[in-house]
């Protein structure tokens, strides 16, 4: 049995297909009217492997910019969609904490496509969790410790599945290693969409 890192856990099958699937309609409705961009590396300007948009107050964005929360869309200007309520009462259940996500990334994996261990410190409050939800084909999550180089420890990862990174583990590196293709039947087209709850700024003491 694999030993996650302290304060990040994993919750199988915490979403039903029902659940799932109504989730997936909200998120195609966001991405009709934010669509997927494809995010770059700052310093080198090279793709990800994984096409992005995002819904809530805030969206982050890496360019040549670099690594940043916004209000709009990168290329149409617009503000981001309005997250989905079913979203909203996941981070209310699974959080532990009060104040509600203020961004939701909406990670498209292909079949090919990969994220590289890294580490979540974009926000400005890191005593909120990072609540992660998968739908879609199963992928190989790779979780370490919040040093480069430390001992890692691979779950795989099937649809309706909540991953939380919160306490000991909020900056644990975390990545994916693989997609493996043709294991859930929930995407028309395949793949696998990533879910990334997170708050970003630190709630108003008033």
């Amino acid at each position: 049995m694999n030993v996650l890192p302290k304060g990040v856990r994993h919750i199988p099958q915490r979403l039903d297909r029902q659940e799932q699937e109504a989730l997936v309609d909200r998120i195609r409705e966001c991405v009709a009217r934010a669509p997927l961009f494809a995010p770059k590396m700052p310093r080198t300007g090279k793709p990800l492997s994984v096409r992005m948009t995002n819904c809530g107050e805030l969206g982050w964005v890496a360019d040549e910019g670099g690594y940043r929360y916004q209000p709009h869309h990168p290329v149409t200007g617009d503000a981001w969609p309005e997250m989905p309520h079913e979203l909203l009462n996941l981070w209310q259940e699974v959080s532990g904490y009060d104040a509600p996500p203020e961004a939701c990334l909406v990670n498209f994996y292909s079949e090919t496509a990969k994220m590289g261990l890294h580490q979540d410190r974009d926000e400005d409050d890191f005593d909120a969790p990072v609540v992660s939800v998968s739908l879609g084909d199963d992928c190989l999550f790779r979780v370490g410790e919040r040093v480069r180089g430390g001992r890692t420890t691979s779950i795989r990862l099937r649809s309706g599945d909540v991953v939380v990174l919160g306490g000991e583990g909020r900056l644990s590196y975390h990545g994916v290693d693989r997609i493996y293709p043709a294991t859930s039947t929930l995407l028309k087209n395949g793949g696998r969409i990533n879910l990334t709850l997170r708050r970003v700024t630190k709630p108003s003491a008033t």
